[in-house]
């Protein structure tokens, strides 16, 4: 089979780092080929000097043979090879329509104006080929971060590249839709197309990939084939240790309730209800989950928690005080710990460096200020206790938050909320980006402030973390829980299918499952499984 991309001794230098040091590649044509490592291995790196978003310090990039000396990333697309990034590269304010034409729109009048119809039907068309839930005419900054990702790729796929890059293509993908995904690549690989793909997923690049690399410390340490390898055997070519891969919670020890959320309904720019009529409880001691594909009103909800979005209807309370209308500060002082969805936007300063980014939520905290003055050398030591403890890299204190990658960015937020001394952790997609050596310490980190009594408030897309943590897990659907389930008593194709807002019982197409009992007829048995779920009796 021919080779369709070979990255030649690629080497490439920043001030002080070797981000990727003389690494051979090999993508064989009509091939799915997934590149894993640690975060700040260089995998991102080594798929940008592919994309032409930076010239290698050393090395040849070719195509089916051919040396190429990429200039720009419309120099790569022009040559057949297209990237879904980590951190989207989306326009903001323009439509789903314009941001994937862009650049490529139909002409329209001798080629005077753009055809904004035949771009609309075309980006319409591809949505439904791939069986993408888009709406064309919606604007990148009311849509969700799942729905931005979907965007992205069928940028990518309007584009007919030859060779496509994803970057942790399936982050917020349901089962269902991560099948979809997998048919999508297996059509594209059929008729020629070449696929590389960023992955944490070891499950997933076993699944989809005919080969895997495994880069570590910037060099590629080894390439095997998918189906002759093991999760723990690339894990242990990722860390370069031997990896626990199954979470071990252990049976919960419940305390008092810490946060209680009532009919909470919380609505959109638009009047729109994104949260609606929510209630829960959450104990000490206890993991309750959200599993749910982003767009489903979880980000709203965590938001109207955590003091970030006010609340239309209901009620918040935490350790038995009403703090519906409390500031975000205030939540703070009384010990709630917030892991954004958005590290970006909701959890850095980017310009910050660390030593600033890590003082952000305790400015007022009499440990690191005190008459309104800072106490720099206090937080430069808690930066640097972070920045060791949670393995941060480069481990410079005086590193600018946007110089670091996604995934390091992710652990340095998460060792500032965890480090609070909190009775709630709200962890919205805490391990986002991260590779599998900092999932096991993010989770097992997560389990040890479950033992000693701390409320864990856990949204995640990826049902086998959520699954693995939670003691009890809420499915959310158009801003409504559509269950509450015993995460050991649940498979992963029916969470996925009440993801998708099939209500237990019910079709996807809303009629009565024929095989489930009529109304009425299982009424003690509803009510025991219930009690199974939650043993205290209190609301989900």
């Amino acid at each position: 089979m021919a080779t369709a991309v070979h990255l030649d001794g690629i080497t490439k230098r920043f001030p002080g780092v070797v981000a990727n040091d003389d690494v051979d590649l090999e993508v064989e044509r009509g091939t799915v080929h997934a590149l894993l490592g640690e975060n700040g291995a260089g995998k991102t790196t080594l798929m940008n000097v592919l994309y032409g978003l930076y010239e290698p310090t050393s090395g040849t990039v070719r195509l089916d043979g051919e040396p190429q000396a990429f200039g720009s990333p419309r120099d790569a697309i022009d040559a057949g090879i297209g990237m879904i990034h980590q951190h989207f590269m989306l326009v903001d304010p323009m439509t789903v329509t314009e941001n994937i034409t862009l650049g490529s729109e139909p002409r329209k009048w001798g080629g005077l104006a753009v055809d904004r119809e035949a771009a609309r039907e075309a980006v319409a068309d591809l949505a439904d080929r791939y069986g993408f839930d888009v709406d064309p005419d919606a604007r990148i900054e009311d849509v969700s971060v799942g729905e931005q990702q979907r965007v992205e790729i069928l940028k990518a796929l309007y584009r007919g590249a030859d060779t496509l890059i994803l970057d942790e293509p399936t982050a917020v993908l349901t089962p269902q839709e991560v099948n979809e995904l997998f048919e999508v690549l297996e059509e594209l690989t059929a008729q020629g197309k070449t696929i590389i793909f960023i992955t944490h997923k070891l499950g997933e690049a076993m699944r989809a990939a005919d080969e895997i690399s495994v880069l570590r410390d910037g060099r590629k340490v080894g390439t095997v084939a998918a189906d002759a390898t093991s999760q723990e055997e690339l894990a242990e070519l990722m860390v370069g240790r031997e990896v626990l891969m199954d979470v071990d919670r252990g049976a919960a020890e419940t305390g008092d309730v810490v946060a209680s959320v009532s009919d909470v309904v919380v609505e959109d720019d638009r009047g729109v209800r994104a949260v609606d009529g929510v209630s829960f409880d959450v104990r000490g001691g206890e993991v309750f989950g959200i599993a749910g594909v982003d767009g489903n009103g979880q980000t709203e909800l965590v938001e109207a928690v955590t003091g970030l979005q006010s609340v239309d209807a209901g009620e918040i309370r935490f350790l038995g005080e009403d703090v519906t209308t409390a500031s975000r500060r205030d939540r703070i002082d009384a010990g709630m710990a917030y892991v954004p969805e958005d590290r970006q936007e909701r959890g850095l300063v980017m310009e910050f460096d660390l030593v600033e980014n890590g003082l952000l939520g305790s400015q007022h905290d009499p440990d690191f200020a005190a008459n309104g003055r800072v106490d720099w050398p206090t937080t430069r030591d808690h930066a640097e206790a972070i920045i060791d403890e949670y393995d941060v890299r480069p481990p410079d204190a005086d590193a600018d938050a946007e110089s670091l990658s996604g995934g390091n960015q992710q652990k340095f937020i998460v060792g500032r909320e965890f480090e609070r001394d909190p009775e709630l952790v709200v962890a919205s997609h805490p391990t986002r980006g991260v590779d599998i050596g900092s999932i096991e310490f993010i989770h097992e980190r997560l389990l040890e402030l479950r033992r000693q009594g701390v409320a864990v408030l856990l949204v995640s897309s990826k049902l086998e973390e959520v699954q693995g943590l939670s003691d009890r897990l809420a499915v959310i659907y158009e801003g409504e829980f559509i269950d509450v389930v015993d995460p050991d008593e649940t498979t992963e194709e029916e969470l996925g299918l009440l993801m998708a807002g099939e209500r237990p019982g019910e079709r996807a197409d809303g009629d009565p499952d024929p095989s489930s009992p009529p109304d009425g007829a299982d009424a003690a048995d509803d009510e025991a499984a219930v009690d199974a779920v939650d043993p205290a009796g209190d609301r989900a």
